[in-house]
């Protein structure tokens, strides 16, 4: 059976809760992106911070596979076009 993924520019997008993977498991580098915190609005919940990671998917020790890691105060649309220069720009060299 052949799951289908939630994409966001080519790279499919896996939320679990307050936690996501952006990029392919079996590329060199993915994104794990953590919501930190959110604001109410309109009683809606919304993404305000939010920590972001490159990881390296060769990596057997799980604390070198964290390769640079930035906290922003940002909404979640922000945080995954950060997430999508860092892992192209990771892929590409």
């Amino acid at each position: 059976m052949s799951e289908k993924f939630s994409t966001y520019k080519g790279f499919p997008l896996v939320r679990c809760g307050e936690q996501m993977y952006y990029g392919y498991m079996s590329d060199p580098y993915v994104i794990w992106i953590q919501i930190l915190e959110k604001n109410k609005e309109n009683g809606e919940d919304f993404t305000s911070k939010v920590k972001i990671t490159l990881m390296d998917t060769n990596e057997n020790d799980p604390m070198k596979a964290f390769v640079k890691t930035a906290e922003r105060e940002c909404g979640l649309y922000e945080a995954l076009d950060f997430a999508d220069v860092w892992l192209r720009k990771a892929l590409s060299m």
